[in-house]
């Protein structure tokens, strides 16, 4: 162990534009959400691993004297391309988790115990790491990804695997291109553990942060992009991905001709969007970029609708907002889950605290945020709120 205590963060992810045509092969865009996941890791002297999730009520440890025989056959890993299927079966076993088991606590368990073993196959150490978000899980918005990439971060830290980036005049760093590349490949091992077969975009984002292009199964992080207020809004209405995903397959099948154009011009808003943002940052953003944007998201929304992926929910968050000057659309999956409203600069407090009131009394949460966020960082406690402090400090 290179470090006794550290704290790691990553944001959370939205689709700006691009959901549901991305698996047909075009182009989408997704963003940071500047609401993080944080972590605390500390070396301790117990003889055992600790995992404390406050967020879903799960506090664990096992000794490392019960942990050890579960790396039979191992060797240390350097990025796996591919699970190791024997060792996640042991996992499986050893904490009492079934193969059909995917719940948050079970997946966050595995997910933490798959990339302990493997980064310190070596050499086993006792640590406390505990974790805190401000992400709602479930809910479209990455958080198992961020999740996946604090732990990356803070253990392959830990372990002497990539540097500790902070200084002490610093209260924040980051690690250098190659260090996060080999961040973001381990973090990609734990969205595989969780979700079985992820695009790799949601860890992207959360190791890179800012803006990315998904196009074919490339990702590409977006140079010189400009960070964005927005407000975030949850429903709380439950959907399926999976469902969402076939109906819209089920409407391109059947309506070819009509679906296809759709899927097009899914594709140039998100090129539009991605040059009108580029503009913003060489240039500085002026009142005709937010009028593109704000354009690009209505068009992109009724795009949506026509997909089958609205829902009266949405409809609300749109109708409520727009009476108010505000531009509002679904992001991710649709059928109910999130949505993201723009605000521009001179977007009055008042506008945005009455939007926030009328959204809570349809009952739904709301949030002020903004998007364009950097990716995972190292901080100081300095760096932290006190209320962030104190939950990480509590275990």
């Amino acid at each position: 162990m290179q470090t006794r205590e550290f704290f790691v963060s990553a944001p959370g992810k939205v689709i700006l534009h691009g959901e549901h045509s991305v698996v047909h092969g075009k182009v989408a865009l997704a963003v940071s959400l500047n609401l993080r996941t944080h972590l605390r890791l500390q070396s301790t002297s117990s003889g055992d691993v600790r995992i404390n999730l406050p967020n879903i009520d799960t506090f664990l440890s096992w000794e490392i004297t019960a942990l050890q025989p579960l790396l039979a056959g191992c060797g240390e890993q350097d990025g796996l391309k591919e699970l190791d299927g024997d060792l996640l079966k042991r996992l499986r076993e050893f904490t009492g988790i079934s193969d059909d088991s995917t719940d948050t606590r079970s997946m966050a368990v595995l997910a933490f115990l798959y990339m302990y073993l493997t980064v310190f196959a070596k050499s086993l150490a006792s640590i406390t790491v505990s974790v805190w978000s401000e992400l709602p899980t479930g809910a479209g918005l990455g958080s198992s990804a961020a999740y996946n990439v604090c732990l990356s971060a803070a253990l392959l830290s830990a372990r002497g695997a990539i540097s500790s980036p902070l200084t002490p005049q610093q209260e924040s760093a980051r690690w250098s291109k190659e260090e996060m590349e080999l961040i973001n490949r381990w973090a990609f091992m734990g969205e595989k553990i969780i979700h079985g077969n992820p695009s790799g975009v949601d860890n992207a984002v959360g190791t890179w942060g800012g803006f990315l292009r998904y196009h074919a199964g490339n990702i590409t992080p977006l140079s010189w992009v400009p960070i964005l207020r927005i407000l975030l809004t949850n429903t709380k209405v439950p959907r399926s991905t999976k469902v969402l995903v076939s109906g819209v397959k089920d409407k391109i099948n059947k309506f070819p001709s009509i679906m296809n154009p759709i899927l097009e011009s899914v594709s140039a808003v998100s090129c539009t969007c991605e040059k009108t943002l580029t503009e913003m940052a060489v240039h500085g953003p002026s009142p005709e970029h937010y009028n593109i944007l704000e354009e690009l998201i209505d068009i992109n929304q009724h795009h949506l609708n026509v997909m089958g992926v609205g829902h009266s929910s949405l409809d609300t968050l749109c109708r409520v907002t727009l009476a108010r000057g505000l531009h509002s659309k679904l992001t991710g999956a649709g059928g109910g889950g999130c949505g993201i409203t723009l605000l521009r600069p001179e977007t009055d407090t008042s506008v945005i605290q009455s939007t926030i009131d009328e959204l809570k009394a349809c009952g739904f949460d709301c949030w002020e945020t903004s998007i364009g966020a950097p990716g995972v960082q190292q901080h100081s406690s300095a760096a932290l709120s006190q209320d962030i402090l104190k939950i990480l400090n509590s275990y």
